[in-house]
C-alpha cells in the first residue's frame, strides 16, 4: 500500500506523527507533506523533526511536480492528520495552490480514499458546510473524537484509538485499540 500523508497546522501533531510511525511499522509506503504551519505546530508541540525515518519520503508543500500531484500516478489513499480548517476550506472549494491541496484534489477526482482528521472546536457553520462538501465529493471526515468504552489508561491509549480508526478506514486492522464488545 502507498499513501500520501499530510500534516497541517492544527493542534494534534502527535496524531500525524504516530500515524506515520505506525504506517511505516506496517510496511506502508508513506509520501509525507508537511505544511509551513504544520512544521510550526510540530515544533510547538515538541516534535523538532520526528519524521526523518526510513520508509518515509518527504516532499516540500510547494513542489507541485511531486508524482502524486498527478492523477496518472497511483497511490491508494491520502490522509490529512491533523487537518486544519484552512486546509479543509481549500479542499472543499477546489483550491489547489500547494501540494497538499493538489494531492487531495487528485484523490477526490480519481475516487481514491481521502481521509481528513479535522481538528477544531467548536465548529462554525462554515466549517460544517465545508466538511459536508468534502463528504459529498467522496472524502471521509474523521474528527479525532475520543472514546472511553475501552477504558483508556494513558494519553497513548487515546491517540491509538484515533489512529486506529484512521487505519480502519484504510482497511488495515492494526489491533492498536480495544473494540466495542471485544474481550468483555
Amino acid at each position: 500500500m502507498e499513501i500520501v500523508v499530510a500534516i497541517t497546522g492544527a493542534s494534534g501533531a502527535v496524531l500525524g506523527v504516530e500515524f506515520v510511525r505506525k504506517a511505516v511499522d506496517l510496511g506502508i509506503k508513506v509520501n509525507l507533506v508537511v505544511s509551513e504551519w504544520g512544521e510550526r505546530t510540530l515544533r510547538a508541540e515538541g516534535f523538532p523533526d520526528p519524521l526523518e525515518m526510513e520508509g518515509v519520503k518527504r516532499f516540500d508543500n510547494a513542489n507541485l511536480l511531486a508524482p502524486f500531484s498527478s492523477g496518472s500516478y497511483y497511490f491508494d489513499a491520502m490522509v490529512v492528520i491533523p487537518c486544519s480548517m484552512n486546509t479543509l476550506s481549500m479542499i472543499a472549494n477546489g483550491i489547489s495552490n500547494d501540494l497538499i491541496t493538489r494531492a487531495a484534489s487528485v484523490a477526490l477526482k480519481e475516487r481514491r480514499k481521502l481521509i481528513l482528521v479535522v481538528r477544531e472546536t467548536p465548529l462554525s457553520t462554515i466549517h460544517i458546510e465545508n466538511m459536508l462538501k468534502v463528504s459529498q465529493a467522496g472524502g471521509i471526515i474523521l474528527p479525532p473524537v475520543l472514546a472511553f468504552y475501552h477504558k483508556p489508561e494513558t494519553v497513548e491509549d487515546l491517540i491509538n484509538y484515533v489512529v486506529g480508526k484512521v487505519f480502519d478506514q484504510l482497511g488495515v486492522n492494526t489491533g492498536i485499540f480495544k473494540r466495542w464488545g471485544k474481550g468483555e
